[in-house]
């Protein structure tokens, strides 16, 4: 598989603190990536560069050969990559169909003007919009809920919803934050199907996850970080097996039965 993401000697610090320190990883085109790491090795942080919130220190992120690490939030998301939280962050009163609608905003097509006058053509980029933002709740499952105000839906609710709204940029690279984050078993498995089936659609998705367990099962490859450093790449099995992941997580590197029973 080619890259699609390339990182390379990625580095940001916050005062003294380096957060992420020369990483380096790809994200193959069509996979489902993850990125593991104890609490504070800097995985958000990276979603955070990756994403354009934060802009790195030095270093490069190329997305398809072209650098975007200097590119502003709004132009790297017109270049193809979408995210969501690490808590849920949905618009307070509006409907699950209007959150989903809100994130298609570079599909309408339609200038402000021909807006604000409702022009045929504004008429007509609107209808669309809503059929699409149907489409993605019928995607993941919330099509029965779009009238609902989303935060009167339950947290896993929420999340799909999230990730609705994120595919509504259309993107190439869907980053995902902890998105099982809270839930039980049996609705973490859920999403590590809707995130397949994204996958089989044409999605490449990066994956924070602790979730052992679903990483192992619905991961293609993995990086593990640890203060602020790539650890190990590879397959989740050869990640899990590694004793630098086994001391990261668990502080022994002969502990790799406790991983066992995560996974």
């Amino acid at each position: 598989m080619t890259a699609l993401l390339a990182v390379e000697q990625l580095g940001k610090s916050f005062g003294g603190l380096r957060a992420v320190a020369d990483l380096s990883l790809e994200v193959p085109r069509g996979c489902v990536a993850g990125l593991m790491g104890p609490n504070g090795a800097g995985k958000t942080t990276v979603i955070n560069l990756l994403s354009g919130l934060l802009r790195p220190d030095h270093g490069h992120i190329r997305l398809d050969g072209v650098p975007i690490e200097a590119l502003p939030a709004h132009e790297i998301a017109a270049r193809g990559i979408a995210r969501t939280y690490q808590n849920v962050r949905l618009f307070a009163g509006l409907t699950a169909l209007e959150q989903v609608i809100a994130g298609c905003f570079l599909q309408r097509g339609a200038s402000l003007l021909a807006s604000l006058l409702g022009l045929p053509a504004a008429r007509a980029a609107q209808r669309r919009v809503r059929a699409r933002a149907m489409e993605l709740l019928a995607q993941v499952g919330m099509a029965a809920r779009a009238e609902q105000l989303a935060e009167t839906l339950s947290y896993g609710e929420q999340r799909r919803i999230e990730i609705a709204r994120a595919l509504g940029a259309e993107p190439r690279l869907l980053l995902l934050d902890e998105p099982t984050a809270g839930m039980n078993a049996a609705e973490s498995e859920a999403i590590g199907r809707l995130v397949h089936r994204l996958r089989d659609s044409g999605v490449t998705v990066l994956m924070v996850e602790h979730n052992v367990r679903l990483i192992t099962a619905f991961c293609d490859r993995v990086s593990v970080m640890n203060f602020g450093r790539a650890l190990v790449h590879g397959t989740p099995a050869a990640c899990m097996a590694h004793p630098g992941v086994q001391e990261a997580y668990f502080g022994r590197r002969d502990d790799a039965a406790r991983i066992q029973a995560l996974r």
